[in-house]
């Protein structure tokens, strides 16, 4: 069995709420533009073509079989832990829907920084809809093969359903990469989605009530250096 290793958590509050918008599937391109997308939709999120993912927070678990298909919704428990085992491919698809059970949700998405220079190819937004109340924490890992234990990025998205108008943040850093001192030099290092050091990405998904996280993939780049 393997331990699970936590670097700690870099708690950053979100405030979010209800809007409505429309969904649209991409194909993420390899040439994008570094600058932000100029943000006109009214919910903070940028105008364009996007893939959106809705992560639903279910009080009972769900029984049906929900592999191989490309909806845009995964489910996950409202209380406790979920972890969505996380594919690399060319597209956004769903591989199973199903998280509450004990094999977990998986998601496929491309290489987000293949080069690791800090510029994404493309960038995830978020709000939190529902109920006001409840909040979840979403932290990437993954399993190191140096250390035999899993790892947990210091930098996690904490999300919270409060009350009033919603916008989206941008939570590319969160999403997308692992930020761990794996060589115990004092010196954090940045791993992004699906680099070799590590295998097995995924996200853990801790939720304290929140309904519904929404997510979307845009074809714009994101700095995080």
């Amino acid at each position: 069995m393997r331990k699970v290793k936590l670097f700690g958590l870099l708690v950053i509050p979100a405030m979010f709420t209800v809007g409505c918008s429309d969904d649209q599937d991409v194909t993420p391109s390899a040439d994008l533009s570094a600058s932000t997308a100029a943000l006109a939709t009214g919910n903070g999120a940028p105008s364009g073509s996007h893939y959106n993912l809705n992560i639903i927070g279910v009080s009972k678990g769900k029984t049906a079989t929900m592999d191989g298909n490309s909806g845009h919704r995964i489910f996950v428990s409202l209380e406790g832990n979920t972890k969505i085992l996380l594919a690399e491919g060319d597209t956004y698809q769903v591989l199973d829907a199903n998280g509450t059970d004990s094999n977990g949700a998986k998601f496929q998405l491309p290489n987000p920084d293949p080069d690791n220079d800090g510029i994404t190819e493309y960038s995830v937004w978020a709000r939190a809809l529902g109920k006001p109340g409840g909040s979840s924490t979403m932290s990437t890992c993954a399993y190191d093969p140096m250390s035999g234990e899993d790892v947990c990025s210091t930098e996690s998205l904490v999300s919270v359903r409060s009350k009033g108008k919603s916008s989206f943040t941008n939570v590319s850093k969160d999403l997308l990469y692992i930020y761990a001192d794996l060589d115990n030099d004092g010196d954090t290092e940045r791993y992004p989605l699906f680099d070799d050091r590590l295998e097995d990405y995924y996200w853990s998904y801790d939720n304290n009530g929140l309904k519904i996280l929404q997510l979307r993939f845009y074809e714009m780049a994101t700095n995080v250096n």
